[in-house]
């Protein structure tokens, strides 16, 4: 388990900005984000690249000033998972991006990359 703080509320979690992180056994990279002062506040998220070819997302120098990185090896990139009535969708245009050293997280949208808000895992 690891421990997060984000800079802001992630999209629909208001007010709830402390969460922990932990991976689900056995899941192949799916991971939960749980609040931290409510455990029914939860979304999935997973590694991209245990489902998606080639996603290198590109972020603006506020978001790497706002989560304090270094350097690029400093951040960790998850997509927000979902089951839809055509099956597990993942937002690749709004990734939360966490600082390893420090657990400080964000939802981030990436401005000026074509990139889906749901894509399909096959």
């Amino acid at each position: 388990m690891s421990a997060l703080e984000f800079v802001t509320p992630p999209p629909g979690l208001s007010p709830h900005t402390s969460f922990s992180l932990d991976e689900v056994e056995g899941g192949g990279g799916l991971f939960t984000l749980t609040a931290a002062d409510d455990p029914r506040v939860r979304l999935f998220a997973v590694d991209p690249g245990a489902v998606v070819d080639d996603y290198s997302p590109t972020l603006s120098d506020a978001h790497v000033a706002d989560l304090g990185l270094a350097e690029s090896a400093d951040a960790r990139v998850l997509v927000v998972a979902r089951m839809t009535d055509e099956g597990i969708g993942v937002n690749l245009l709004a990734p939360v991006v966490i600082n390893r050293r420090t657990g400080v997280a964000a939802q981030v949208i990436l401005e000026g990359q074509d990139l889906p808000v749901r894509a399909l895992l096959s």
